[in-house]
């Protein structure tokens, strides 16, 4: 029987290099699956693998769904909160969850979201003798006797909030002190900082982590590293990260540039908070050729030093002036927010 956690059968397993040693695993090791987990402690002529259809596979067969168009979810470790980016109404998915309890649970959680109208397609041991399928909705499940392994069969539905595949999400979806990239300028700043796949972004003086959260929602290979000096913040970083299922963000709870060197080499770097001519000094010597930086400032002493370093350095220098429509008596006129400036380069 291999242990839970599953790394805690790694070490045994590596003590039988050398013999013939037959891992058996179900469906397809590769999706969601042991197959990397193991193969990454071996040399590649030390294993072959054999897959078989995988339980996604046999689950869209079952249910006659295309699986191009089905998101799949490998969640037996994992928060259901990582749904949260994909709950939209008409989306089908298929989730793998650890055993019956986590089925409830997982109808809880979309219940929460204000998804309950959701339909499910329980799939008990798919492809053996005990194959039982049985449909119910997230709002009216009272199964008690789901056997394991199971998956889950979703049609997303009902009137919960849904979150845009744009950058610039509106800002109630983060929770913050008022220390927070707006989404007109977040929009922006995630324009210039350009996420694109296996990409890691500093996000220094994250905030509320909004930028750094919009980063990792660009793709599920991107990587995040949000520092701020300011523990209630990081925290709320952290939990909003959760909530939005990007639990993957890295929070380090130290000032730029004191606690940036031990960390992996960025492909972009975003400065929200704490810019000063030290850190910017650092990241150019530090950082490698071709790093993106993109810096906002709002005070004039922070626009004269982007203008100074972009005198300097090259790059983009871009003001930014917005307005909202206000009431004045029983009109409406534009109320202005203080204008930012913001300087993007590559190093």
């Amino acid at each position: 029987m291999w242990p839970v956690p599953f790394e805690a059968g790694i070490a045994p397993l590596l003590a039988e290099r050398g013999r013939r040693v037959v891992l058996l695993v179900s469906g397809d090791p590769f999706w969601f699956g042991a197959g990397s987990v193991v193969t990454r402690h071996l040399e590649p002529d030390e294993w072959i693998a054999d897959p078989a259809p995988s339980t996604f596979s046999i689950a869209a067969a079952r249910l006659g769904w295309p699986i191009d168009t089905t998101e799949c979810v490998g969640l037996h470790a994992a928060p259901f909160a990582r749904l949260r980016p994909i709950l939209a109404p008409n989306v089908r998915m298929i989730v793998l969850v650890r055993d019956g309890a986590a089925v409830g649970a997982l109808a809880r959680y979309l219940l929460d979201q204000g998804f309950g109208d959701s339909r499910l397609w329980i799939l008990e041991a798919l492809g053996g003798p005990r194959e039982r399928i049985r449909e119910t909705t997230a709002a009216m499940i009272d199964f008690t006797d789901i056997a394991h392994p199971v998956a889950v069969g979703i049609a997303v539905d009902g009137d919960g909030a849904v979150l845009a595949t744009a950058s610039g999400r509106p800002d109630n979806w983060f929770a913050h002190d008022g220390q927070i990239t707006k989404r007109p300028v977040r929009a922006l700043t995630l324009s210039a900082l350009a996420p694109r796949p296996f990409e890691t972004l500093w996000d220094i003086g994250t905030g509320s982590g909004s930028i750094a959260i919009e980063w990792l929602l660009a793709h599920p290979t991107t990587r995040a590293i949000a520092f701020e000096a300011d523990a209630i913040r990081a925290e709320r970083a952290r939990a909003n990260a959760a909530a939005l299922g990007v639990d993957r963000l890295q929070l380090i709870e130290a000032r730029a540039p004191d606690g940036l060197p031990d960390h992996p080499t960025p492909d972009a770097v975003f400065i929200g908070g704490g810019l000063s001519e030290v850190l910017l000094d650092w990241l150019w010597t530090h950082l490698a050729p071709g790093t993106r930086i993109v810096a906002n400032a709002v005070t004039l002493e922070s626009e004269v030093l982007l203008a100074t370093w972009h005198r300097a350095r090259g790059g983009d220098l871009l003001r930014i002036e917005l307005s909202d429509a206000a009431p004045i008596g029983t009109r409406r006129g534009w109320r202005a927010h203080y204008p930012l400036v913001q300087w993007s380069v590559s190093r």
